[in-house]
């Protein structure tokens, strides 16, 4: 009966952290992909543009800073002991790793293709590339979940 009493009450106390959870993931959202846009703006000297919400790779990366806010938020809400948050702990690590490796050599290789296909006078379009993130946009999009993760936490 009492495993039946304390497994219930866990299962309230991680419900009610959903809306925290969320929120903070929605905080990273909007802060890393926001300064993205004035980066742009700002380096190209163009007004913000809505077309500039779904651009991929640059600084700050806006996958870390979601997927750290979904982290760190389920870390502070239900505990690191429980299913939930060594789930979102492997995602984490599995994006940050993709930001870094894969996305970024897949960009470079992109970068090369299209210089072969201009140096070559080849008639065929472009190829479209994105090209992932360094280390600094990733550690940048990591603060800026980490940081949402404590206004969610703070606030919500």
């Amino acid at each position: 009966m009492i495993y039946k009493l304390s497994h219930c009450l866990r299962f309230v106390r991680e419900a009610m952290s959903i809306p925290v959870i969320l929120g903070s993931v929605v905080v990273a959202l909007i802060a890393a992909q926001g300064l993205k846009m004035l980066l742009i703006a700002l380096r190209y000297r163009q007004r913000l543009s809505l077309q500039d919400v779904v651009v991929t790779g640059g600084l700050p990366s806006t996958h870390c800073a979601t997927v750290t806010a979904l982290c760190l938020s389920t870390l502070w809400t239900v505990g690191w002991w429980t299913p939930i948050f060594a789930v979102t702990a492997v995602l984490a690590v599995i994006v940050i790793r993709d930001a870094l490796g894969v996305r970024r050599t897949a960009g470079e290789e992109g970068r090369t293709i299209n210089n072969i296909i201009r140096l070559a006078h080849v008639r065929t379009p472009p190829v479209h590339y994105s090209l992932g993130h360094t280390p600094p946009e990733v550690a940048a999009g990591i603060a800026i979940g980490a940081l949402a993760a404590l206004i969610a936490i703070s606030f919500i």
